[in-house]
């Protein structure tokens, strides 16, 4: 019946055309399972590359979410170019629409590239204590897009990566050992050696105070007292101590009470500034 429609040249033409696309739609079908079994090849191997890593579990799901979606992306936009579909239209589309996702989250995406900077170099990790934009405390949670920090009053902090990431950040547990400084200062006359030996007898009795240098740090060095500052109202003594990081509240809070409890029972005095008002009567 077709052929009282249609020229035999144009009959021709479909039959070509439909067996053209049927060897399409068959090639398209064996691209498409060698390629699924390709990305499943590619997947195992990134997993045990990132295992033998040891990147973060976060990181770790992510990436192997990202590289599931591009290659599954690259494989239909092969099988739809294999079909004799058009593919441009589809990749301008699709890159016109991640240009404007990314201009709508710039700052989610901010914060999503620092998570992935800080979970891939790891200036820190879980149960470090930092101090960064503004706020320190104990690193509970790294995720993706913020940072977890509880404080030593107890109170969550939820700090953004993306700041983060490129701002200026303190990590006091990087190193094992801490140095506590602190000032002290005496009346002028005071006898400077007799201030010396009375701050030396209280660092050598604190067991957590290191004594010598260790041989695993190039830095801590045996405790040091000197004169630093002749200040207005008088002489400024600086103490240096080193000890572990996990004492240094300890040894913080030790020298600056026991220094003024014993020294001033000793008779040194600690001076404030004060201000001397002279009336004169005409």
């Amino acid at each position: 019946m077709l052929e009282k429609f249609l020229s035999p040249e144009t009959y021709s033409m479909l039959g070509q055309w439909a067996l053209g696309f049927l060897k399409n739609i068959l090639v398209a079908i064996i691209v498409y399972i060698i390629g699924a079994w390709l990305i499943k090849w590619v997947k195992k191997l990134t997993r045990k590359m990132l295992e033998r890593s040891k990147v973060d579990t976060t990181l770790y799901s992510f990436l192997i979410s990202i590289v599931n979606v591009v290659l599954w992306f690259t494989l239909i936009i092969i099988i739809i170019s294999i079909l004799g579909i058009e593919t441009s239209s589809f990749i301008a589309l699709f890159a016109s629409a991640g240009v404007a996702i990314g201009m709508a989250l710039s700052g989610t995406l901010q914060n999503f590239a620092g998570g992935v900077m800080i979970l891939l170099f790891k200036p820190f990790k879980v149960g470090d204590f930092i101090e960064a934009q503004g706020f320190s405390g104990t690193v509970k949670e790294i995720q993706i897009f913020n940072t977890i920090l509880l404080t030593n009053d107890a109170q969550t902090i939820i700090i953004p990566n993306g700041g983060l990431s490129t701002g200026t950040m303190k990590n006091y547990s990087k190193s094992p050992y801490r140095r506590v400084d602190l000032d002290y200062q005496f009346a002028y006359g005071t006898d400077l050696n007799a201030v010396k030996k009375a701050i030396e007898e209280i660092q050598q009795r604190n067991p957590q105070i290191l004594q010598a240098p260790v041989a695993d740090s190039n830095l801590v060095q045996a405790p040091w007292i000197g004169l630093t500052q002749l200040g207005e109202s008088g002489v400024v003594v600086n103490t240096r101590t080193w000890c572990k990081g996990a004492d240094y509240w300890a040894v913080y809070f030790y020298m600056n009470e026991t220094v003024y409890q014993e020294l001033k029972e000793k008779g040194f005095m600690f001076p404030y500034n004060r201000m001397d008002v002279n009336i004169i009567n005409k």
